[in-house]
């Protein structure tokens, strides 16, 4: 954590003094993901997102980035305390705060681009299924990695799209299992595992300086 503190300071300082700049608002859909444990599993919705990108230009054909991205899912579950049928277990959002860079392969209007990043997914479950579960869940914090391409269309010097497609993880996830105790029903964290998100989204793009 403070490493990424460390890391994200020196990339404001750096951003500062640099010659050009590129923001981009973007909204898109994510595809939903599936966590097993046994033979049960939490699956994660398909949901829409939202983000923001703060970039700026390292050299002619690489921008360095600062990304926040929120996606507002729900969390289901089929678990053999609750029955065969798939179940709501809980509202999920996650935001996700990444720093990398991207490759533009072509000069011009019409620039394709691919990019890397790494940084922190924030999950904060809510709204738990009460019938199935008798506590609150926890929030939790982990390390991310991202990955994505896609394609920059400017109309002027100064905005354009973007279109892009997007891979992201965390570096473990915690699973959410079912169990039966003294005190009912429970929730509670089962063997980590990783699963990948991905995506698709688009928006505008605005640059500034040279």
């Amino acid at each position: 954590m403070k490493k990424f503190i460390v890391t994200l300071f020196v990339f404001c300082v750096t951003m500062v003094s640099a010659q050009s700049l590129e923001f981009s608002a973007l909204y898109g859909y994510q595809f939903g993901s599936k966590l097993n444990y046994g033979p049960n599993y939490i699956k994660i919705d398909d949901s829409d997102e939202y983000g923001i990108s703060l970039g700026f230009e390292m050299s002619n054909d690489v921008m360095a980035e600062l990304t926040y991205i929120h996606q507002g899912t729900e969390l289901k579950i089929r678990d053999t305390f609750t029955g065969p049928q798939e179940e709501r277990f809980a509202d999920l959002n996650g935001d996700w705060i990444l720093l990398g860079a991207s490759k533009y392969f072509k000069d011009g209007n019409v620039r394709p681009f691919a990019g890397g990043s790494m940084g922190l997914l924030f999950l904060a479950p809510s709204n738990e299924n009460t019938a199935i579960v008798n506590r609150r869940l926890d929030n939790r914090t982990k390390f991310a990695f991202a990955f994505k391409a896609g394609v920059l269309i400017m109309f002027s010097q100064s905005i354009g799209i973007k279109l892009q497609g997007n891979m992201m993880f965390p570096v473990e996830w915690g699973g959410v299992y079912i169990g039966a105790g003294p005190g009912g029903v429970s929730g509670g964290t089962a063997a980590s595992s990783t699963t990948i998100i991905g995506g698709l989204s688009g928006g505008l793009v605005f640059r500034f300086g040279t």
